[in-house]
């Protein structure tokens, strides 16, 4: 007895400390992973893949901040902010969090929204910091408000929305979007002062005021710009082919960033030629920024897209790596982790981050193993923003544009994906379609909200007209599959099986009559009908309510057609006797547990009653697999 006290003086003290521990490492997943980390094994690895990583993440950083429509030194803070807090709170250990180019043009269509560049062109009192300052705002705001929506959906525990999110339109918008990047960065890549243009056809419109100005393009940023784009293109071309034989794929977005800056610095290119250059660039952190309730009120819509976007691309992302690394990764904790980063980015004037692939592939393939690699790329972002960023002022534009272009490779190579698509699954291929071509035309966010509502469209065609099969036994074993696809198949003499994927309620149950009916080869009612001596006499017997029109499952019945269900689902017979489905003619044991369990009565009953009943029809038993009632 003096044991058992003790015992349980121990349990009570120890219960709130392990409460306090799954909670802390609940939400601080770095309290789990970080005191296992294996420092002789893994830091030099996590080393080498942060520097590698990190100068990526620089080079990204100054390009995507141009989709932004924000100066390129701002593009540094959102590689560096969000790392810190995914770090701490993410579940992913290969993911490299930062600028994506998709996010990255949505919170550009904000700006661009929010502030009118025509009327500021207009205003002899706007200064161009001025116009800097409020676009800088404007896309901090959007970030934040983005973080927001997604920590409140990671604490109200509803990372299930992914799931409506399909792998095709994914696709499809990122498709589109990338779309949306190569006509945006045009204009620096032929150095153009085009106005940006507002949604929806935004699209058309910047490209009809580029046709109009092709004439004052900028030969030296041209010529620049597509020697990069070829490059960049080739090397990635030899990575992907020789990833297995190259020990690290080669960092070429580096060495063509190294090479443009020392030629434009040399050969003095902004006066030699008048291209534009990335110039000064911030110097350390900027404090925290001002917010604009109103700049809150006009943009929720596109925040909660970007929410969701920023999401569903990084959960992807982290399941493929988690898969092949064999770790968990938390949905809910993810939402978090990526809602706390964009809050603290955007509160500290970056832009929404999610994870890119091309940077998530060099942080992994360079050998990365946990997020210290994360970690020592944001601690290479941090030594470019305090001490040599000045380094990178003669770097063109043009040359950023061209890098940004050349990290699109991956999705624009995704238009394979609509034959495959089509051979696979009708309804996605036409997911992926709408979704690009409504992107493409109505802007980013219409888009991605008329491409949601199409495939909860197709959900409801997909029940409402399902695809039912005929089955047969394959092998003469258990096993009954479509008769299409099979070769060597066994179906019973005068046994039909009919299969339904989808459950049976009133939206498709004419559907479904339609298609049993066809698979049988015979109407039943019309049996009935033929056996009647007269039409007159049916008539009369119709209004006498001697004969009445029947469900088809009693059809059958009528005209000596066995009919047997099975694959129900738990509950269901329960149901039926609620609600008086069954009486003299339709009983509970025409129910079954399995096909095989049913073709094996009906064969007995075969062996039992070799004549028919009634011999003039062929088919005299048919079942119906996987129904149920809604």
């Amino acid at each position: 007895t003096h044991l058992a006290k003790n015992i349980r003086k121990c349990t009570d003290t120890i219960k709130p400390f392990w409460i306090a521990k799954n909670i802390a490492t609940g939400l601080l997943p770095i309290t789990s992973w970080l005191p296992a980390y294996r420092i002789k094994e893994w830091l030099l690895s996590d080393f080498v893949s942060g520097i590698s990583t990190g100068l990526v993440a620089v080079l990204q950083g100054l390009a995507f901040a141009l989709l932004v429509y924000v100066r390129p030194g701002y593009g540094l803070y959102a590689a560096f902010f969000p790392v810190i807090g995914y770090f701490l709170f993410g579940t992913s250990r290969h993911i490299s969090v930062g600028p994506f180019p998709v996010l990255s043009i949505m919170v550009g269509e904000v700006v661009l929204k929010l502030v009118d560049e025509e009327s500021v062109e207009n205003s002899t009192l706007t200064t161009s910091t001025a116009i800097d300052e409020e676009r800088i705002q404007v896309a901090a705001t959007v970030s934040l408000l983005a973080g927001i929506f997604q920590l409140l959906l990671g604490a109200l525990q509803v990372g299930f929305v992914i799931i409506y999110l399909s792998q095709s339109l994914i696709s499809g918008f990122t498709t589109a979007a990338a779309i949306h990047v190569v006509v945006s960065q045009l204009k620096f890549i032929l150095q153009l002062p085009v106005v940006g243009c507002k949604e929806p056809f935004s699209i058309f419109c910047t490209l009809g005021k580029i046709g109009g100005q092709i004439t004052k393009t900028n030969i030296a940023d041209l010529v620049t710009a597509l020697i990069i784009l070829v490059i960049v293109f080739v090397v990635k071309e030899i990575n992907e082919r020789y990833k297995t034989k190259l020990p690290v794929p080669i960092p070429i977005e580096l060495f063509v960033t190294v090479v443009a800056t020392g030629i434009s610095y040399a050969c003095n290119f902004k006066e030699r030629f008048q291209v534009d250059v990335i110039g000064q660039l911030e110097k350390g952190f900027k404090p925290p920024v001002q917010l604009d309730m109103r700049v809150f009120q006009s943009c929720v819509g596109e925040a909660f897209s970007i929410a969701i976007v920023g999401f569903a691309v990084a959960f992807s992302v982290a399941k493929v790596y988690s898969v092949k690394y064999d770790y968990p990764i938390n949905g809910n904790q993810e939402l978090i982790a990526f809602g706390l980063s964009n809050i603290f980015c955007g509160a500290f004037s970056g832009f929404a981050a999610s994870t890119s692939l091309s940077r998530s592939g060099v942080q992994e393939s360079t050998g990365g193993k946990t997020q210290v690699a994360g970690l020592l790329s944001a601690v290479i972002v941090m030594i470019v923003i305090l001490a040599i960023g000045f380094l990178l002022e003669p770097l063109q534009k043009s040359v950023l544009a061209a890098l940004a272009l050349g990290n699109l490779k991956g999705m624009l190579m995704q238009f394979k994906e609509i034959g495959v698509l089509w051979k696979k699954d009708k309804y996605d291929c036409m997911i992926w379609v709408v979704t690009f071509l409504c992107t493409v035309i109505l802007g980013l966010a219409i888009g991605l909200g008329v491409s949601i509502a199409f495939e909860l469209l197709t959900i409801v065609f997909r029940t409402q007209f399902p695809k039912c099969t005929l089955l047969a036994n394959v092998g003469r074993s258990n096993i009954y599959k479509s008769r299409k696809d099979y070769a060597d198949i066994y179906e019973p003499e005068g046994v039909k099986i009919f299969s339904c994927p989808a459950p049976i309620f009133f939206a498709n149950i004419d559907f479904f009559q339609d298609k049993l009916i066809t698979a049988v080869g015979f109407n039943p009612l019309r049996v009935l009908r033929k056996r009647n001596k007269a039409l007159r006499k049916i008539r009369k017997m119709l209004k006498k309510g001697e004969l009445q029109m029947t469900p088809t499952l009693k059809d059958f019945i009528r005209v000596e057609v066995d009919v047997y269900i099975v694959g129900v689902q738990d509950g269901f017979l329960d149901k039926l006797e609620r609600c008086a489905f069954f009486d003299e003619e339709i009983k509970p044991s025409m129910f079954f547990i399995s096909i095989h369990d049913a073709v094996l009565h009906i064969l007995v009953k075969k062996n039992r009653d070799c004549s028919p009943k009634f011999k003039p029809m062929k088919v005299t038993t048919v079942l119906c697999v996987h129904s149920s009632l809604e």
